[in-house]
């Protein structure tokens, strides 16, 4: 096997804000008639309140870093031409679904048409993380074996425990909302890359889909990209913890790359167990527990994250020169995600306001002027 290249993309849905209101603002299409919008950097979304950048090709999470902090500061930079603001959270506190209107391209209206109000309901904002792997073997097993850690990552990135004005109880409601999706969730096991091709194929020939880019599992191989593509996350308020998490996910495949190398295995995980941890950072996020599989017994999530990490930072890190990065997880462990910083900012305020205030600071932390 030829070792993967590993490179680094990463993709954010962010929020359009008026500071006044501090509500959702269906904006994209203005912002798209900058000249700036041609590089492709910059990009619509379903809902006209959402905006997507998108890094170029990048070898380390240091650059992957640079490169989100000069989209964030280049889109921040446009909407406040027109005295608007962009937030980073997986859902909007309080704004409403049904007030937000279709971006009018042929993409998005189709998707509008085919699913209706689902289509409507999706306001919700992520991070995808592409990390680059050329065999597609190894793509496969790959995705196999990430498939057991995303609920860990998860806990750390769940950003989204307000919906409509109400404190759900959840620390990431993006992904109850985005389950409504067909083909959603965590894939099955699969035994190779002829195994996915033949279910691709067939769901093409079918009608039940035009091309892989309607497969929204939580990791897949991308449909134009040699990438394994993570969609799992709620978008990180904080650049460094999307950073962090894309080392994160980068470390994971490299070390997969260097068992496989040296002819070892690693346990699979039933598609059910690993919904059972899902469900729980969703639920709870780091404050609660997670199932240590190997040992089947619960154990807290902060706990069994602290030992993912370890198992990076014991070799692979130094070689990928990413250990900074991947350090930050335990300032998340110790602060929180940006769910509880949500939740903590509205138990001490009362005020939903109050909320989107402190996201509108901490999406532009670190970005510079």
């Amino acid at each position: 096997m030829k070792p993967p290249s590993l490179t680094i993309g990463i993709e954010e849905e962010s929020q359009i804000i008026v500071p006044e209101t501090r509500e959702l603002r269906s904006y994209i299409v203005e912002i798209l008639r900058e000249d700036v919008m041609q590089l492709g950097e910059v990009k619509p979304e379903l809902h006209q309140s959402i905006v997507e950048i998108g890094t170029r090709v990048c070898r380390t999470p240091a650059e992957a870093g640079a490169e989100l902090r000069r989209l964030r500061r280049m889109v921040m930079d446009l909407a406040a031409k027109k005295d608007l603001r962009v937030v980073a959270a997986g859902t909007h506190p309080f704004s409403r679904w049904t007030e937000q209107e279709i971006t009018p391209l042929e993409r998005y209206l189709g998707v509008h048409q085919d699913m209706q109000d689902l289509a409507q309901q999706l306001l919700i904002f992520g991070t995808h993380v592409h990390i680059g792997i050329e065999d597609r073997e190894f793509l496969i097993d790959a995705m196999n074996v990430a498939r057991y850690f995303m609920p860990h990552l998860l806990c750390l990135a769940t950003s989204s425990p307000f919906w409509m004005g109400r404190k759900t109880g959840l620390n990431s409601y993006r992904t109850v909302v985005f389950r409504n999706f067909p083909r959603t969730g965590i894939p099955r096991i699969m035994r190779d890359w002829s195994e996915y091709r033949a279910l691709h194929d067939k769901l093409v020939r079918t009608g039940c889909i035009p091309d892989g880019s309607k497969i929204y599992w939580d990791v897949r191989p991308h449909h134009s990209f040699p990438t394994l593509e993570f969609r799992f996350l709620d978008v990180c308020t904080r650049i460094d913890e999307a950073v962090c998490i894309a080392a994160i996910l980068q470390a994971l495949i490299a070390k997969r790359g260097w068992r496989r190398r040296d002819n070892l295995t690693c346990r699979l995980h039933q598609t059910d167990l690993i919904e059972e941890n899902k469900w729980r950072a969703v639920r709870y996020g780091l404050n609660g527990s997670l199932i240590d599989f190997g040992s089947e017994q619960e154990r807290p999530a902060r706990e069994l994250i602290s030992e993912m990490l370890e198992w990076f930072l014991g070799d692979v890190v130094d070689e990928l020169g990413s250990r900074a990065q991947i350090e930050y997880a335990y300032r998340i462990l110790r602060e929180g995600s940006s769910a509880d910083r949500q939740i903590a900012t509205f138990e001490q305020t009362g005020s939903l306001h109050a909320v989107v205030d402190r996201l509108i600071e901490e999406t532009r932390e670190g970005v510079g002027e």
